[in-house]
């Protein structure tokens, strides 16, 4: 049976695993839309000061660049959000799964010391017999 709560242990550690590399899959991508904005900003005061110094030519461009960069914020922003609530899905999936482990670990544990306890049980009592048997040759 304790081979049986290994192997359970095993494969919630591996569950574990798995919902760690997801949420790290999720963080990474929350980070690579933050900086996608932060490209984004610095791209607008790029094309600010382009247009500051040719006003005339980025006249005619920089009322469509600008619904453009304003529709590009808004999108970035709703992914940020879409992902942070899968964020929290995530870690949500994480600490059941670590809660999950602990409890099976603490079986384990315990079912180990149980054991461990029986055979120094059994192991006092040969050794009792022994005693008695060699006192009663004496």
């Amino acid at each position: 049976m304790a081979k049986g709560l290994k192997s359970l242990v095993r494969l919630n550690e591996w569950k574990v695993d798995e919902k760690r590399r997801i949420l790290g899959e999720r963080l990474s991508q929350i980070s690579a839309l933050e900086d996608g904005l932060t490209a984004l900003e610095e791209e607008v005061l790029n094309e600010q000061s382009v247009a500051q110094q040719s006003p005339q030519e980025a006249g005619l461009f920089y009322g469509t660049y600008a619904n453009g960069v304003i529709s590009r914020r808004d999108q970035f922003k709703s992914d940020i959000n879409e992902m942070e609530k899968q964020v929290q899905a995530a870690r949500d999936d994480l600490n059941e799964a670590y809660r999950e482990l602990k409890k099976f670990e603490i079986i384990h544990r315990q079912r180990e010391k149980r054991e461990a306890a029986e055979l120094e049980k059994k192991q006092q009592s040969l050794l009792d017999e022994l005693a008695l048997q060699n006192h009663e040759r004496k």
